[in-house]
């Protein structure tokens, strides 16, 4: 296991600048033909947030009831949620087949299959980086100051690349090998959404075994823990509970994906 995990740091180290050339060729690839462009990049998520805002908000009051008088307004608060949560969503779709979006590193170039997760992963969070300065706007749009609480936000995003890149890299494997692992994640993505707390709070759930089954939900773990420094003033390794409850989750995807590559990586070349 140990063997597989040295590979996997090594080969991502030493192709580091072909997959940061590659990645940046993913955007270019996705942007190329619209008119647009890279517009699009906020234009998709722009239109969710807008409707969310309008449906909760606007619709159902839901927002009303979760801001303080003299508070920062909801919009910020679904935002916080939301935007993370587009990268997470990419992952759980197209980030756990990169095999099949990307065969020809595989069977011809033979570029290292870890390596292969790293440059969608990597596509995706510039992606989610423009999206955080977006959401910084709308962080000081709503009148709120810069403060301590947001220094934590790049150490929140470097965990979500390197949690993300893991997870990417376990089940493409899987993946390459039979497509109903990730017709199963795909399938799998509308309940993560709807049940790990991107647009509700965990902690005001009445029934403690549920958000006890919640602290163990990466998605919700990182939802609540951007919502911590940017809108409820607090630092995320506060919550010893859902902190733990990651750091389980964490460690349990970082042994099967050296357990996995070492077993499937010479396999799925040839599946392929």
């Amino acid at each position: 296991m140990l063997s597989a995990l040295a590979t996997i740091l090594k080969d991502n180290w030493e192709w580091r600048k072909q997959i940061g050339r590659l990645a940046l060729f993913e955007l270019v690839k996705k942007s190329r033909g619209a008119v647009l462009s890279w517009a699009w990049f906020f234009i998709k998520p722009a239109m969710y947030i807008f409707c969310f805002w309008f449906a909760l908000d606007v619709g159902l009051r839901t927002g009303s009831g979760m801001t303080e008088a003299g508070g920062p307004p909801y919009i910020l608060w679904l935002c916080a949620g939301l935007i993370p949560w587009f990268f997470m969503q990419d992952m759980l779709g197209s980030g756990v087949d990169v095999m099949h979006r990307y065969p020809y590193l595989v069977n011809k170039i033979k570029f290292p299959l870890s390596g292969i997760s790293t440059i969608f992963t990597g596509a995706t969070m510039i992606v989610q980086l423009m999206l955080m300065v977006v959401l910084f706007v709308i962080y000081f749009v709503c009148g709120q100051a810069p403060d301590i609480y947001l220094v934590q936000v790049p150490i929140l995003l470097v965990l979500m690349f390197v949690f993300w890149d893991m997870v990417s890299i376990l089940f493409s494997q899987l993946s390459a090998v039979s497509k109903d692992v990730a017709n199963l994640m795909h399938a799998m993505s509308t309940p993560f959404f709807w049940l790990s707390g991107v647009i509700f709070d965990v902690k005001s759930i009445p029934v403690d075994w549920i958000q006890v089954i919640l602290y163990f939900n990466p998605i919700t773990f990182f939802a609540s823990a951007f919502r911590d420094a940017f809108y409820d003033k607090a630092w995320f390794w506060e919550d010893p509970l859902m902190l733990g409850g990651f750091a389980v989750v964490f460690v349990i995807t970082l042994v099967l994906m050296a357990i996995v590559y070492k077993k499937l990586h010479e396999e799925v070349a040839d599946v392929l």
